[in-house]
């Protein structure tokens, strides 16, 4: 007991406390941004391993989940900001913009919707599929005709379907939602809240730069973020192109409520460490 009450007695350093209690803080974050990450860019490492390793930063979704791994994020204490269905529905390359898809992928979504908004989840990601050859309103006018059948599902259950944009340039050559004025003009014809846009910035800075003024003039369309370093789809810290402090900014001046995933691929040894390193740089005050 004396020596009990002697080890008491000496002073801590922070150094000490934190050493000894590290698995049990949490990260105060500013709290503008609702902070994600995409499960795919770590999955070397098991997912209950990583999303205890989330946790600990104070992240709070893991996304592009499909239904086998939500009850394993609910068991986690963690939310999906933008799960995924199953099938077609996963599809990039075959999808809204062209006709010979709908019937699959309008039951795949009728299917899935329902799951989304059972599991406490109010997003799905889709895609538009490529061109091949097709004209951009066409396929914007095949995307509305697939999408219109699915809204009042959608608005039933309170769930949003999410078309991401994506470079067509680097990543996904052919792919038709590439700008996001054709995403925009998509949604003004679709007609429905529940149908908005994921803009990714990496894929945006690739394909028409601007990213500051985009978010501004189109955020009433867009319902998440994407993060990723350009070139290369790396780190999102000094080594690249763009200023994300900036455009975390921006985007909380539109008013936006929502969750930013971050979806680099980390170059370094520990992906953690980059990862705790991109929520600092997001985390605005």
């Amino acid at each position: 007991m004396a020596t009990g009450a002697g080890l008491l007695s000496m002073p801590l350093t922070m150094t000490d406390v934190w050493g000894a209690n590290e698995k049990a803080f949490v990260p105060v974050l500013n709290g503008q941004i609702m902070h994600s990450v995409c499960r795919w860019c770590y999955d070397k490492i098991p997912f209950e391993t990583f999303a205890e390793e989330v946790k600990k930063l104070g992240i709070t979704s893991i996304e592009l989940c499909g239904p086998a791994e939500w009850p394993v994020l609910k068991k986690m204490g963690l939310t999906c900001a933008l799960p995924w269905g199953e099938g077609l529905t996963r599809s990039l390359d075959k999808g809204f913009c062209d006709p010979a898809n709908h019937d699959e992928l309008i039951r795949g979504f009728e299917d899935i919707i329902p799951r989304v908004q059972q599991a406490g989840y109010d997003q799905i990601i889709c895609f538009s599929g490529n061109r091949r050859g097709m004209s951009d309103l066409d396929g914007m006018r095949n995307c509305a005709v697939g999408l219109r059948k699915l809204m009042p599902l959608a608005e039933k259950h309170n769930v949003t379907l999410v078309m991401e944009l994506l470079n067509s340039k680097v990543n996904h050559r052919d792919y038709m939602c590439d700008h996001t004025s054709w995403g925009a003009g998509l949604c003004d014809m679709v007609g429905s809240e529940k149908f908005k846009l994921l803009y990714d910035i990496y894929h945006m800075q690739i394909m028409e730069g601007d990213v500051i003024a985009t978010i501004k003039k189109y955020s009433k369309y867009i319902s998440h973020y994407h993060t990723g370093g350009v070139p290369g789809r790396n780190e999102i810290d000094e080594t690249q192109e763009l200023y994300y402090p900036a455009i975390m900014k921006a985007i909380v001046a539109t008013g936006y409520k929502g969750f930013v995933g971050q979806e680099f691929v980390p170059s370094r040894k520990d992906d953690i460490a980059s990862l705790k390193q991109a929520i600092g740089i997001c985390d605005v005050a």
